[in-house]
């Protein structure tokens, strides 16, 4: 049998659509097609958003920002004090209106501290409070390098020492005497404290009331000390060197194994002798020694046993040499007086003094301060009476330290450490020296 073929469904059901709805399904299929075409892949958007997220954390929009304040610290204000003549820490807290409380928690609050309770005249405190009026700083000022600041918080006192370090530069100086040894240092424009210690190196070998003679000359090498490039002060003399008639004394500066100073010749023999030449520093004689001297009270030759040294009121008379005070008292005719016994065969005395500042019984050093000057007893006005006995006898001063025995010198096993040290200086001297004696000779040449 046959059976007729089947007709395709589609076609006549498309057939029923009218061609307009035709169309519109057709951009439709398209749309939708080129829509997947375009679609990124899952793990590829993924990415993009994980990327755009973390770009916001990166950078932030503005309103997003953080504001961070700034901290101003506050400005705290430092009042500072001068330490006056006769001033104690009290005086200093009282006179800043500072609680004595916290006068004395800073004393106690360790070493630095007690500190406090030694404050000299030319020093500072400098005090800093809080806007309540309530102690938070102190400073005590010992002096342009040195100093302790104290800081006071709720948990305690915190000390703090604190020592600023000079440059050092180095300077030369020459003089010759016209009248003494103090003016001529003064021209030179020497202070009064290195024209002093001048004296005080060579008063072993040169009495300086009376060796000094016109036309001598001296020279120093020293060390200034600056700050920020200010000069604040002088430091050590490094060398010294005094021409005189007498002979030619050349210093030299030197710390030895023990960490000893003092000053040496280029031979390492000590400058420091058993007695100075005179117990007091530039005045002059009024009197020397003489047994037939007519004392000028009683008009009567009467024997002088020893030295007068004129000098104002108060001038300090030191100790000759290192001893003990065996009689320090008063009588009619010495006034004031201290006697001062120096090994076994050895004495000095001292009379008409102003005031005695030691007692009998009392252990001396060289150049320490035993009295003043003054017009005690049988004087006629202010002036030291200076006396040196060799077992019993009474002695010339002036000639007597030439016959004492010699000075201390450099051990033979430091003498290598001793020159080692001292010859740059002696070199660098050496220099100084011909440089400014070329400058004169030129100038004496352009005259």
């Amino acid at each position: 049998m046959h059976r007729p073929q089947a007709t395709p469904i589609a076609p006549k059901t498309a057939s029923k659509f009218p061609r307009k709805h035709m169309v519109a399904a057709g951009a439709i299929v398209l749309s939708m097609a080129a829509g997947m075409l375009l679609m990124p892949s899952e793990p590829v958007e993924a990415e993009r958003i994980s990327q755009a997220v973390e770009l916001n954390v990166i950078t932030p929009s503005v309103a997003e920002t953080p504001v961070v304040e700034e901290i101003v610290e506050p400005l705290i204000e430092w009042r500072e004090l001068i330490v006056g003549k006769g001033d104690t820490l009290s005086d200093m807290f009282a006179r800043a209106n500072l609680s004595a409380g916290d006068m004395m928690n800073i004393i106690n609050s360790g070493k630095h501290g007690k500190s406090l309770t030694r404050i000299y005249p030319g020093q500072s405190i400098s005090y800093a409070r809080d806007d309540s009026g309530k102690l938070i700083g102190l400073r005590h000022h010992i002096s342009r390098l040195e100093s302790t600041e104290f800081t006071l918080t709720e948990d305690g006192i915190e000390a703090e020492k604190i020592v600023l370090t000079p440059d050092v530069f180095e300077q030369y100086k020459t003089a010759t005497i016209d009248s003494s040894l103090f003016l001529a240092g003064q021209r030179a424009g020497l202070s009064q404290n290195q024209i002093m210690e001048v004296a005080g190196i060579f008063s072993g070998v040169i009495d300086f009331v009376l060796d000094p003679r016109k036309g001598d000359n001296f020279s120093v090498l020293y060390e200034e000390l600056y700050l920020n490039g200010e000069k604040i002060g002088d430091g050590n003399i490094i060398a010294a060197q005094y021409n005189g008639e007498d002979g030619e004394y050349t210093a030299y500066r030197y710390t030895d194994e023990q960490g000893n100073v003092g000053y040496y010749s280029p031979d390492g023999v000590s400058m420091r002798k058993a007695f100075l030449r005179a117990p007091l520093d530039f005045t002059r004689i009024s009197s020397s020694f003489n047994l037939r001297r007519k004392h000028p009270i009683h008009n009567k030759i009467k024997a002088h046993r020893g030295i007068d040294y004129a000098a104002p009121r108060g001038t300090p008379i030191y100790a000759a040499g290192d001893g003990r005070v065996i009689k320090a008292g008063y009588s009619k005719a010495n006034g004031n007086y201290v006697f001062i016994q120096h090994g076994e065969q050895y004495v000095t005395k001292y009379l008409h003094l102003h005031k005695r500042k030691v007692k009998q019984g009392q252990r001396v050093k060289q150049k320490q301060i035993i009295g003043s000057v003054g017009s005690t007893g049988y004087a006629t006005g202010p002036h030291l009476h200076y006396e040196f006995l060799v077992n019993g006898v009474h002695r010339n001063p002036r000639t007597i330290v030439d016959k004492l025995p010699k000075a201390k010198s450099i051990d033979k096993r430091e003498m290598a450490r001793f020159s080692e040290a001292t010859q740059p200086v002696a070199q660098q001297f050496a220099a100084y020296q011909q440089r400014f004696a070329m400058n004169d000779i030129s100038a004496d040449q352009g005259n």
